[in-house]
């Protein structure tokens, strides 16, 4: 046990009545909510929300589930195209885990997803939260489910001190205290919407809580304190320079290895990212043309931040039509298509290399 104090199971188990009555009229109406709870879906959802906003993630949601209906759909989709599909949604090693764990499934369990919390586990690109979340959502087992947003609320009804990320053991057990197989796939959801309409990260609605009598922090005053975060340190910062090259209406892109950063991704050729500005003299595009520096640009990884310099050029079709023998894993991409991962669309929306360019 990690030390806090658990709750009254009579009181819990009205509250938790409660929070499910509040969310049967004030839950969010979200397109993977609706119909029946296909596991597909609900994992395809869950990995899209992954450090990603609601309504950054609904269109995408919508537009795989048009493009590939069915887990087997998805499966047998052609890597580029769903990179491609994914791009602008962030945090791409996602999308290969996403085609990984398709396939795998696929393979190894004839195209359904296991319904038992410790098989999904072991699926590609599941983690505790994945694994609980499809548990509970798609298939009513009660499993603790705990995201950040749950994090939050448990963090301030029992006024855990211990700051994140070493509070994690000691707000799943807060957490684990209000799981049960009555509507085991509703109260996540319930909760989650609650954290985000009511429980918010700054001024929370605590007089519309259902589960504000339980609240110790809201009964000290306190509640934006929760929960305790250590001062995060600065991220490192690296420099580079992207070219836009343009040959008529298309720009050059390169295909990206497969692993690493972007993974898989199409991007524009840049240098390598480190830690101090380029001096011009060590700059060397890929292919030779007369550059115009337009400016420069920050982006931000989860690792770090970046300052990226953009060269831009117009090449005639000749030039570019030989690099792209000698170069294979380049293409040109036409300025209309909207494919590229934000770090790289910027250095187009910078100054637009042709009319209405990523508008």
């Amino acid at each position: 046990m990690s030390g806090i104090i658990l709750k009254d199971k009579a009181l819990v188990a009205s509250l938790r009545a409660g929070l499910l009555v509040w969310y049967d009229t004030h839950g969010r109406k979200l397109p993977w909510r609706q119909g029946e709870r296909d596991p597909y879906r609900v994992w395809l959802s869950e990995v899209m929300l992954q450090q990603t906003t609601v309504p950054h993630a609904a269109p995408y949601y919508e537009k795989f589930l048009r493009l590939w209906p069915t887990l087997r759909d998805l499966a047998a989709a052609e890597d580029g195209r769903v990179m491609a599909e994914w791009a602008g949604l962030g945090y791409y090693a996602r999308a290969r885990k996403l085609l990984e764990c398709a396939r795998t499934v696929v393979r190894g369990h004839g195209g359904v997803f296991p319904a038992d919390e410790t098989e999904l586990l072991k699926l590609p690109g599941f983690g505790p939260y994945t694994s609980a979340a499809v548990a509970a959502i798609a298939f009513g087992h009660a499993a603790n489910v705990v995201d950040g947003n749950i994090e939050r609320v448990m963090t301030r009804l029992y006024a855990i001190e211990t700051p994140m990320p070493a509070a994690k053991p000691q707000v799943r057990e807060a957490a684990a205290q209000w799981v049960n197989d009555d509507r085991a796939g509703d109260w996540p959801q319930a909760l989650m919407d609650m954290a985000t309409l009511i429980c918010r990260p700054k001024s929370p609605v605590c007089g519309g809580c259902p589960l504000a009598e339980a609240c110790v922090a809201r009964a000290r005053g306190e509640q934006e304190r929760f929960p305790v975060k250590l001062a995060k340190a600065p991220k490192p910062r690296r420099y580079g320079v992207v070219f836009v090259i343009q040959s008529g209406d298309d720009v050059l892109v390169e295909r990206r290895a497969d692993k690493g950063l972007l993974g898989g991704m199409l991007g524009l050729p840049h240098t390598e990212w480190r830690s101090e500005p380029y001096r011009t003299e060590e700059i060397t595009p890929p292919l030779s043309a007369p550059f115009e520096v337009i400016g420069s640009y920050e982006h931000v990884f989860t690792h770090f931040a970046l300052t990226q310099e953009v060269w831009r050029a117009q090449v005639s079709d000749e030039s570019v039509c030989d690099f792209l023998r000698r170069n294979n894993s380049f293409q040109l991409l036409p300025v209309s298509e909207k494919v590229l991962p934000t770090v790289f669309a910027k250095a187009l929306k910078m100054k637009p290399v042709a009319p209405g360019l990523f508008d």
